[in-house]
């Protein structure tokens, strides 16, 4: 022990221990009167920066660059958790940056996008033209995520697919993208299992270069054929596949299809299987429209 000037007794050691006390109740009243203004007071800023990392390397797990080729993919399904966790401004700055590239695929399935992120995701994208193939199946989607795509669709100058097969886009869904699409390079459109009912197409108002419309699993009767009839007649279709097949068409939708390819010189595959409506009056309709069955020697030599 030593004696101060004082007279009292000291100990090196406590000297210590009410110094880094001292240290500790200073550090912490820094810490909770920093805490009130929402900052900590030694927080460098690298949290921050490895938070905006993570959200930054979560949008770029989507970009894909396969070798030899000049094509961007963008893919991610639902059932990854990460691409669950992007936030609203991820989604919308996700689609300025797919606009940036050229020559792009994108593929989000299996719960990967819903109404609200679509709004997002192509409010950024409504400016690109540079994507080629869009596939956004199996996702939920409604007629409201249809309408947040239109001014993307009207712009897109370079879309040759678009997949959304397995949503839930109805007839008002359907109808919506079919006007959009009027002056649109699309050649497949696949809407399989989307709960579609009535299809309008207005002689003006469809896709001059489609060659390949799926439309399986669907809720489409007799108005619906009506409405397809104009796709399907006249010189100017150039439609080559149609999946009509797993409907609810009877012997009557036949009658209807069957009147508007009597001119149609496209159409090469044309599926209605299990549409159980049809009778064999709808299958002789649809014989005779690909075979001249007057006579064995007409049927030899007629187009079937």
């Amino acid at each position: 022990p030593t004696r101060g000037s004082t007279g009292a007794t000291s100990s090196p050691h406590l000297l210590l221990l009410n110094r880094s006390l001292c240290t500790y109740l200073f550090s912490r009243c820094m810490m909770e009167s920093h805490s009130d203004a929402g900052s900590d007071p030694f927080d460098d800023g690298s949290s921050s920066e490895a938070s905006f990392n993570d959200a930054e390397d979560r949008s770029n797990r989507l970009f894909q660059y396969p070798p030899d080729t000049d094509t961007t993919k963008v893919e991610g399904s639902g059932r990854d958790g990460w691409l669950r966790n992007l936030t609203n401004e991820e989604w919308e700055e996700l689609g300025r940056n797919i606009a940036n590239h050229s020559r792009v695929e994108i593929r989000l399935y299996d719960g990967a996008i819903n109404d609200h992120k679509m709004a997002l995701f192509f409010r950024g994208l409504t400016e690109s033209s540079s994507i080629r193939i869009m596939e956004l199946y199996d996702n939920g989607l409604s007629a409201a995520a249809v309408r947040s795509m239109v001014p993307f669709l009207q712009n897109a100058t370079n879309l040759k697919e678009l997949h959304l097969d397995n949503n839930n886009i109805q007839s008002e869904g359907f109808n919506i993208m079919f006007r959009a699409f009027r002056d649109s390079p699309i050649e497949t459109l696949l809407c399989n299992d989307c709960g579609i009912e009535s299809i309008e197409i207005e002689n003006d108002y469809f896709p001059k270069h489609l060659v390949h419309l799926g439309l399986c699993g669907n809720n489409i009767e007799t108005d619906g054929c009506r409405g397809l009839a104009n796709l399907l007649q006249g010189g100017d279709s150039t439609l080559e596949l149609l999946d009509l097949s797993h409907n609810f068409i009877d012997n009557e939708g036949v009658e209807v299809l069957v009147e508007a390819l009597q001119s149609n010189i496209s159409l090469k595959t044309f599926d209605l299987g299990g549409n159980n409506g049809i009778s064999n009056q709808g299958r002789i309709m649809l014989l005779k429209l690909v075979n001249d069955i007057s006579s064995i020697s007409a049927t030899l030599h007629s187009n079937h």
